[in-house]
């Protein structure tokens, strides 16, 4: 997915030395951190976190030889979090931008996605449809700046979390919604009784794991603990179960 706060005065302002490997290494212990609740990506089950980007993540910690030890906290503070030495690793589909990579180091992508529209029954289903519209985003996301290169849009609503924006578009509050496609899908299968229906994919994107700017020992390591997890089918596994596809970057 996905966002693309202003992270690059707050990350540089308030910027932390991050644990290197060899610190990792000795404590066997890689901090995490992610949304937990952006599904099927990283959300709670109950009590329990999990999703896609969460096991994915524990498993690469394993692949690491260290134990995963998650946090969760408001998407607009992972990225500052990381560079105040919060944690080491954030797993929280931040789309590659240019302005990110300023702030932090991106590791390989780990899925390949985009923003699609979404709406109720018979709602907009095109960039041209959305002309004169109501359109949800989530605050300070990708999906937020594409929506607004898109032109006759009536207005642009943010919401702080996708899952307001799902409501708001239930509610017809909204006339459609712009969000991750596979977020869209799993709101259109666990919604039938409302017949949501997916439109247009608006921009396409790829999405990564953060570590702290310079961190490079660690990128590289993360690199190849996920290209280990593509190799012995770990990934496939995990990508089937919550999506019945393979959403690596072909």
């Amino acid at each position: 997915m996905k966002k693309i706060l202003s992270v690059l005065f707050f990350a540089f302002a308030t910027l932390g030395v991050s644990a290197s490997w060899g610190a990792i290494d000795k404590s066997k212990t890689i901090k995490m951190a992610t949304e937990g609740a952006f599904p099927p990506f990283n959300y709670f089950k109950g009590k329990d976190l999990t999703g896609f980007e969460v096991e994915l993540g524990t498993e690469l910690a394993k692949k690491l030889h260290v134990n995963g030890e998650w946090k969760t906290s408001p998407f607009d503070s992972l990225l500052i979090g990381l560079n105040q030495n919060r944690y080491d690793l954030v797993v929280a589909s931040h789309g590659i931008t240019a302005e990110r990579a300023k702030a932090v180091d991106f590791t390989e992508p780990h899925y390949c996605t985009g923003g699609i529209i979404i709406s109720n029954a018979g709602g907009p289903k095109t960039a041209a449809d959305l002309k004169g519209k109501v359109v949800a985003v989530q605050v300070g996301t990708t999906y937020l700046t594409n929506v607004q290169k898109i032109p006759g849009i009536k207005e642009v609503k943010t919401y702080p979390k996708d899952t307001d924006a799902l409501q708001n578009l239930m509610s017809k509050r909204v006339d459609a919604w712009v969000t991750d496609k596979f977020v869209a899908l799993e709101a259109v299968k666990s919604n039938e009784k409302l017949h949501l229906q997916l439109g247009d994919m608006v921009f396409q994107e790829k999405i990564a794991m953060a570590v702290a700017k310079g961190n490079t020992e660690l990128k590289n390591k993360v690199n190849t603990a996920l290209n280990d997890l593509v190799k012995d089918g770990t990934y496939l596994k995990i990508s089937k179960k919550y999506f019945n596809d393979d959403v690596s970057c072909k």
